[in-house]
């Protein structure tokens, strides 16, 4: 990946570091980021009681990150990690803008690493899940989906997947937090950190003033604690790595408690990774990118796959499956998800890869009053660079 590096003056100017300066030599600042893009033909049945065909071009993963990192004097490595998000998939308004999705800061030694600020937690960061092989895109979060659903406000794309196809952590992501992880110790590592305020991703939660949640209101989530462990080692030349996690907080409702929990597995040998995780939730909705305290809604997700590696190729294969676990009262019980992929990619150096994306998404709505599957098959062309 190349990056750019960039002077003193020009961090000082970009308003990312204040203060007086150290003994130590500046940090180092460097500017890269990514972009995924795909052009999909999509076949999709029964929505609505219809069929039809369709073209996709998606741009995703639309990121500039910005590092400043360096060592101290004494040894110690800090830094700071701001990721800059070029608009958003659920952007309607057809205005561009840009915001800091994460930013961070980090210090780093033989104690450990220390993180504050808007980012992922322990429990997403150390987990292991089934392997991505088409360039900027996997069954577990993908970043290009194309299943569809019941037709919502006259568009044949409603707002599927209705059932969450990650089996991370995702209840405290890129909210303000503190965190650590222990050193790596015989291949085992221990990490934790809390989140004062789930929602607390925004300029009123960076030192302008406190907003705290509502009274009375299930939605808002806090007190947000997360534990996790792996580790990472190699035995006979089969490379390993094994996570697992936990996850809870807290709403304004004493009788809801939001609450995830999951593991993950990589075992790779000879160019060859099999990976895949499970995953559980509690009193927790996650609709459109945000998460929020509701009693009685929850998901059970897990995936597997298996990819393969050699010189500039890869090519592999991967399932996931996902099942709401909501009441029934709440609308949406039984509903499912399945999603299988295959493809792969060739790396054209500097950053640059191509590949072949293959999916067949299904979703079905179980429910004794909505007792439907929308199925769709769709293959594209994806062009991923990173620098």
């Amino acid at each position: 990946m190349k990056k750019t590096l960039l002077g003193t003056t020009a961090l000082v100017t970009a308003g990312l570091l204040a203060g007086p300066a150290l003994a130590s030599d500046p940090l180092k600042v460097t500017v890269g980021g990514n972009v995924v893009t795909g052009f999909y033909f999509v076949d999709a049945d029964n929505v609505n009681g219809y069929s039809f065909q369709d073209t996709k071009v998606a741009v995703v993963a639309r990121n500039i990150d910005v590092k400043a990192e360096g060592t101290l004097d004494n040894g110690l490595v800090a830094g700071v990690d701001a990721k800059l998000m070029l608009s958003n998939d659920w952007n309607s308004t057809n205005e561009s803008w840009a915001s800091f999705r994460q930013l961070f800061a980090y210090l780093e030694g033989g104690f450990g690493k220390f993180e504050i600020g808007g980012t992922d937690g322990a429990a997403y960061k150390m987990h292991y899940t089934s392997p991505w092989f088409v360039p900027g895109n996997g069954v577990d979060s993908p970043n290009i989906y194309n299943g569809v659903s019941d037709k919502y406000w006259n568009e044949p794309y409603a707002t599927s997947p209705e059932v969450r196809l990650s089996t991370f952590s995702l209840m405290a992501t890129d909210a303000n937090k503190i965190s650590y992880f222990t050193p790596r110790l015989a291949g085992f590592q221990l990490g934790v950190s809390y989140t004062p305020d789930a929602s607390n991703n925004n300029p009123k939660a960076n030192g302008l003033w406190l907003q705290p949640s509502l009274t009375g209101w299930d939605r808002n989530i806090q007190d947000v604690f997360e534990i996790a462990a792996n580790y990472a080692g190699t035995f006979g030349g089969v490379d390993v790595g094994v996570d697992g996690f936990y996850t809870g907080g807290d709403s304004s409702r004493p009788d809801v408690s939001p609450e995830e929990y999951g593991f993950g597995a990589n075992l790779g040998y000879a160019g060859f990774t099999l990976g895949g995780a499970w995953y559980q939730s509690n009193d927790l909705d996650y609709k459109r990118g945000v998460s929020s305290a509701r009693a009685d809604v929850g998901a059970q997700v897990w995936t597997i796959g298996l990819k393969y590696a050699t010189g500039p190729w890869t090519v592999g294969a991967a399932y996931i499956d996902a099942q709401d676990d909501s009441a029934s009262y709440r609308g949406r019980d039984g509903r499912e998800s399945q999603t299988v992929q295959v493809g792969g990619g060739y790396n054209l150096g500097s950053g640059v890869d191509i590949g072949l994306d293959l999916q067949w998404a299904s979703n079905q709505h179980n429910d004794t009053w909505n007792s439907t599957s929308y199925d769709t098959t769709s293959g594209g062309l994806v062009l991923a660079i990173a620098f």
